[in-house]
């Protein structure tokens, strides 16, 4: 009789069908992943919200001299109040080289910001941010 009750069912148990889904193990490591990536995220926004604040700065400063014959100290002076201004502390203002070359002045912020991640893996970034102020 049970024989016969299982042949009129339309899914008997004992048949082969394929299955399809995740495993919870294959969850697991997939929400692992997921998360590894978004705190790595999380550890990097800030970083890249001073370069943006420094990368402003050199902008800022090349906006407001750029063709009015400007000397290397007052593009310093410069330097240091929008520093103090946008409250960037990653890099200095004496950090930041303003050199002389044919034309006008260089402004460089060079620098390398590190963040720890997990343990003792940590992220270095490198930034360098450049422009060129005619005279």
């Amino acid at each position: 009789m049970n024989a016969k009750r299982y042949a009129q069912h339309p899914n008997p148990p004992c048949s082969k069908r394929r299955q399809s889904g995740m495993t919870t193990l294959g969850v697991i490591i997939l929400v692992s992943f997921i998360g590894l990536f978004a705190f790595g995220g999380l550890r990097l926004t800030p970083i890249y919200l001073n370069y943006f604040k420094v990368a402003g700065v050199i902008t800022g400063v090349y906006k407001e001299f750029d063709g009015g014959n400007a000397s290397s100290a007052a593009v310093r002076s410069s330097i240091a109040r929008r520093f103090d201004i946008e409250s960037v502390d990653i890099i200095a203002a004496k950090d930041v080289k303003v050199t002389k070359v044919d034309g006008g002045l260089e402004v460089a912020a060079t620098y390398a910001h590190k963040a720890p991640f997990i343990g003792n893996i940590s992220f270095v970034v490198d930034f360098d941010k450049r422009v060129m102020v005619r005279r």
